[in-house]
């Protein structure tokens, strides 16, 4: 690990192209860095999250023809990391309240009473409310999963260009439950990323009253 401070590591932190294909991440290593990356925000504490490590040699060769451009990213990464949305994650409640209560972070009553708000409130929700949920909690379980690597010394690069449903198809993931938001390309970084430059705050920005519906300058 590097210690380095959270601004030092969202600078750092560049997609990397190219990596050492002889570096693997031990498996402990990596059940630590998804550990913290599930300590992002989620909804009613619902934890969509799932995570698939795709490292061994025949699991990449079954995507290889599903990853578009990023072969090459597929053959030199330590592990290719599907990030999922459980659409099934609202039946968790009981599991999860329940552990609330052994870890010490709410009294048994308070369990009892939250648990029946939240199973009142998945009952009249529409599905999509809690699909959309989940897409949203498991983006930001992505983004500090990378952050997270970036402390541990490893670099990534996060990937939309694949071809969805084959993929799950190939890795015999059920796409009626879970729904695929991105890859992450993980391991020692041997091709330098290229710079890329950001719009300035003042230019994405608006306090308060958006002028003619137009947002910053």
């Amino acid at each position: 690990m590097k210690n380095l401070s959270l601004i030092e590591a969202i600078n750092m932190r560049q997609s990397v192209k190219g990596f050492d294909p002889n570096v693997k991440i031990p498996h402990e290593t990596m059940e630590e860095m998804i550990q913290l990356a599930t300590k992002a925000p989620s909804s009613i504490n619902l934890q969509p999250w799932r995570f698939v490590i795709v490292e061994s040699d025949e699991a990449k060769a079954a995507i290889k023809d599903l990853v578009r451009f990023n072969t090459h990213q597929l053959e030199t990464s330590a592990a290719f990391i599907l990030v999922l949305s459980d659409n099934h994650h609202t039946k968790d409640v009981d599991k999860i309240m329940k552990k609330n209560v052994e870890l010490g972070y709410m009294p048994e009553e308070v369990e009892v009473q939250n648990t029946a708000i939240i199973k009142q409130l998945v009952s009249s929700a529409p599905e999509s409310y809690f699909v959309q949920q989940g897409i949203m909690d498991a983006n930001l379980a992505a983004m500090q999963l990378m952050l997270v690597a970036k402390e541990y010394g490893y670099d990534t690069n996060p990937i939309g260009g694949f071809e969805r449903q084959e993929v799950m198809e190939a890795l015999n993931i059920d796409t009626n439950r879970y729904v695929p938001i991105m890859f992450i390309a993980i391991g020692k970084g041997v091709k330098a990323p290229h710079g890329s430059s950001r719009h300035e705050a003042k230019e994405i920005m608006s306090y308060d009253i958006l002028n003619n519906g137009v947002i910053g300058e």
